[in-house]
């Protein structure tokens, strides 16, 4: 008689297990998103134990080999820069995106242009050999080195990848592969997660690169259960910003590289284009300066980035004033406004105040603090700031300006696109100065207020 799988429950949006079924997870606080799962055994589970599918032996620290594998380029600059230089010999890369973000013409677009060196195959799970051919026949592309095959068993195809030998493979998409060790349907939380698992062990026994696309969710964040991002090795998300022609990847995990390194590209007819200056994508501002409109340089992975960010603030009609924060953290603005309150003596508490970054640029560092005390004192006070001016400092509990990294870069980023005046922390001044550029180095909000009213 077969012996019978045990079962765990497991929650879908944080990975964490539980003995038995709950309404709701005690890690991530969300409901009903804990779902059976039928746990593998026996001989295929032992045969396929440890990181590479075998058993590893022991070294000696300092006897690791720290020579680097070559990498290899995609042909698209942006993307090998989001992957940290190109793709590593037997990595694991999983790449998300709403539909229509262009997952899948950018992979076709890097597999055209790897297969004029290196063996490649597409596995498509979803889509037809004929529509692949189509969009590839639109794009433009050279086809003659690619290699298709419509497959969902991942069995089936390691058996296709020992006998094809290709350097790099693009499994579309993750979520229909199933796997024979588990009864589950394919697309359930135990199938996504094994098969990952089991395309995973066969990169690194045998050096094979793999890109595996990956559904999202209402939310934009990817399906399947949170394990998934610890099996592989990078997670690369492509999201469309609030112009359509131009989309943005991001890497949210890269053991190769830096984390939340940008590539920007441009949508056209004939594919997705790197764009080489993507400040330049995120400052078309208004002909007509308006009130409350700041610009701010952002570090994102290894370069500056100009974005705009807005503040409107207006006069509540209903006595419980509103904060609200859009590609910015709601506590941090509502921090600020008390920082400003206390230690600029202006009062903001029975306004209405919204403020927005610019683009779909969603900001996680600090140096915005100051562009954004700026521009709601400009929307407050009714007074255009300059549109030669740029700002970038973080704002400390007691009012004080504090510096950020990668200063000197930032002004040099700010003077090559036009700007003319610089508020800056006092510790950013560079000795030199920034040809072209006009330095005010602030200590403090009082001082950042001092100067902006001169401007």
């Amino acid at each position: 008689m077969a012996k019978k799988l045990k079962s765990a429950y497991v929650c879908t949006e944080c990975g964490a297990d539980y003995p038995g079924w709950s309404g709701q997870c005690n890690q991530c606080g969300e409901w009903n998103t804990i779902k059976e799962v039928k746990l593998g055994g026996g001989k295929a589970e032992r045969e396929r134990a440890g990181y590479a599918g075998s058993r590893s032996a022991v070294q000696l620290l300092s006897e690791v080999n720290l020579a680097q594998a070559e990498r290899i380029s995609t042909g698209l600059a942006e993307f090998d820069r989001v992957l940290g230089g190109g793709i590593v010999t037997g990595s694991v890369v999983l790449i998300g995106g709403a539909p229509g973000a262009g997952k899948s013409t950018i992979l076709l677009q890097a597999i055209a242009h790897i297969a004029r060196q290196l063996p490649v195959l597409y596995v498509s799970g979803e889509e037809s050999l004929q529509q692949i051919a189509e969009r590839a026949h639109r794009l433009q592309l050279n086809t003659a080195g690619i290699k298709m095959l419509a497959e969902t068993s991942v069995q089936q195809i390691c058996q296709v990848l020992d006998e094809e030998q290709p350097q790099v493979v693009i499994i579309d998409s993750i979520q229909v592969m199933y796997t024979a060790d588990s009864d589950s349907a394919p697309g359930s939380v135990s199938q996504v997660r094994e098969s990952a698992s089991y395309l995973t062990q066969y990169a690194k026994r045998s050096g094979i690169s793999f890109f595996m696309v990956g559904h999202v969710t209402k939310d934009q964040s990817l399906a399947g259960p949170m394990t998934l991002s610890h099996i592989v090795d990078a997670q690369v998300v492509l999201s469309s910003t609030d112009d359509s022609r131009f989309r943005v990847l991001r890497a949210d995990k890269n053991r190769f590289g830096s984390v939340g390194e940008l590539g920007f590209f441009a949508m056209e007819s004939s594919g997705l284009k790197e764009v080489k200056n993507p400040s330049a994508m995120f400052l078309s501002r208004a002909e007509k300066p308006a009130p409350g409109s700041v610009v701010t340089v952002l570090w994102e992975g290894t370069r500056p980035l100009l974005v705009e960010i807005q503040a409107l603030v207006t006069e509540s009609q209903y006595g419980n004033p509103r904060r609200l924060a859009v590609g910015l953290d709601q506590n941090r603005l509502a921090m600020l406004l008390a920082v400003l309150s206390r230690h600029g003596g202006i009062f903001t508490g029975n306004d209405e105040i919204y403020a927005n970054v610019v683009g779909g640029i969603k900001v996680s560092e600090t140096s915005t603090d100051l562009a954004i005390l700026v521009g709601v004192v400009s929307s407050l006070r009714d007074r255009v700031v300059p549109y030669d001016a740029v700002f970038f400092g973080e704002v400390g509990l007691n009012g004080e300006i504090r510096p950020v990294a990668n200063g000197h870069a930032r002004l040099n980023e700010a003077a090559k696109h036009g700007f003319k005046k610089a508020i800056i922390p006092k510790s950013n001044k560079p000795k030199d100065g920034v040809k072209n550029l006009e330095i005010h180095a602030v200590g403090n909000i009082q001082e950042a207020l001092a100067v902006l009213a001169d401007l």
